[in-house]
């Protein structure tokens, strides 16, 4: 069974930061793009940030670009999302996911929720004024 699980979210206030962790368990996504989306209250589940399974290509949503960074670990298995400069806005459920199965060349990215076809059961970021 595929899972993917993860941690890191918590209460912060308006400045601060924190990393998010994505270890996948089930199978091996080496080869599979990765992403971060996040759902705010009363939103639809938007982009954050997506990483080609390379590592060498990763593309940001407007609202994050220079603050937040998306890498992988160095099993593969593992995807971070570091967020610095936090703001009342980013407060929201953080959803890692995986593409759905193909083969992807090194420098592919998804960016819509419809390429992506495992996720995770999301973690809670909460940022205070």
């Amino acid at each position: 069974q595929v899972q993917l699980v993860e941690s890191g979210g918590g209460l912060v206030q308006a400045g601060a930061s924190l990393r998010l962790s994505c270890v996948a368990s089930g199978r091996t996504f080496s080869r599979y793009p990765m992403g971060w989306f996040r759902q705010g209250p009363g939103k639809e589940r938007e982009f954050v940030a997506g990483i080609s399974w390379s590592g060498l290509n990763t593309l940001y949503a407007d609202s994050v670009k220079g603050r937040f960074t998306i890498s992988t670990g160095g099993a593969k298995n593992t995807v971070y999302l570091q967020m610095n400069s936090l703001k009342p806005e980013d407060t929201a459920v953080y959803y890692c996911a995986a593409r759905r199965d193909g083969l992807f060349t090194a420098t592919a990215v998804a960016t819509t929720r419809l390429e992506y076809g495992y996720w995770g059961q999301g973690t809670q970021v909460t940022v205070s004024s």
